[in-house]
């Protein structure tokens, strides 16, 4: 896999807290237009390690490549113009309780500065349309479901079309039903071209989404590589988690 075709590339990505290192070594590679399931047990550092993805947090040794940068060299100007290509699903909504449904998905837009007001509108009432959720600008995030806050929070990280969106946990707490529709809104971003990391437990739901996956455990990796690999892979610990062995 050449340097071009991947949109993100980790090595050695460690980081410690006090004195406990709680990532070590991480190696990741996500070839563009594909999604790389990261998986492992609570705390194993899945969160973090997105986080370091996004420059939200800097790791204390190893490198990593984003779109073609490396995000050591930045500076806070190149940091920020370079989060604006990732979307960021969050596992909380983290929706601003003060702006109503189209003001949080405008909100990217218009820090960006780049479209005028009517096409943002425009911007905003399509990718609703996008998530099944047609006319909803007005309300306030207070009078929503956990799945439709859900869905407003996919639609503000797509709004901007980043070439790299990341998911944490994206049916976490949902009904199956709604479960379902955020399964078919990544499948729809994965066949227009848009790369993403998807933190998930429901292993049964983007098993057929994932072309990669990741799997950590206290902080190391354990496995990296396609689904063929993953199933037939014999470290215990590996199948114990995949498998339930």
């Amino acid at each position: 896999m050449s340097e071009a075709e991947l949109i993100v590339r980790c090595e050695g990505v460690s980081k410690r807290f006090r004195r406990a290192w709680v990532l070590e070594d991480v190696e990741l590679r996500l070839e563009r237009g594909s999604m790389l399931g990261l998986i492992g047990p609570g705390g194993c550092g899945k969160s973090l390690l997105v986080k370091m993805i996004c420059g939200l947090v800097r790791p204390d040794r190893g490198r990593i490549w984003v779109n073609g940068q490396e995000l050591g060299g930045l500076g806070e100007r190149q940091m920020q113009a370079l989060r604006a290509q990732i979307g960021m699903v969050f596992q909380n909504y983290a929706l601003f309780d003060f702006l109503d449904v189209g003001e949080n998905i405008a909100l990217p837009l218009r820090v960006e500065g780049l479209l005028p007001p009517k096409e943002i509108e425009q911007r905003v009432a399509e990718i609703l349309d996008l998530v099944a959720l047609p006319g909803i600008e007005r309300k306030m995030p207070h009078e929503l479901s956990g799945g439709m806050k859900k869905r407003v929070s996919f639609a503000r990280a797509v709004v901007r079309r980043p070439p790299l969106v990341i998911y944490d946990d994206p049916t976490a707490g949902l009904d199956p039903v709604t479960s379902a529709k955020i399964y078919r809104l990544l499948a729809r971003m994965k066949e227009e071209g848009t790369s993403s990391i998807t933190i998930s437990h429901d292993l049964d739901g983007i098993r057929p989404l994932c072309e990669r996956w990741l799997l950590l455990d206290g902080g190391r990796k354990l496995f990296e590589g396609d689904l063929a690999a993953l199933e037939a892979c014999s470290l215990p610990r590996v199948r114990e988690f995949w498998h339930g062995d």
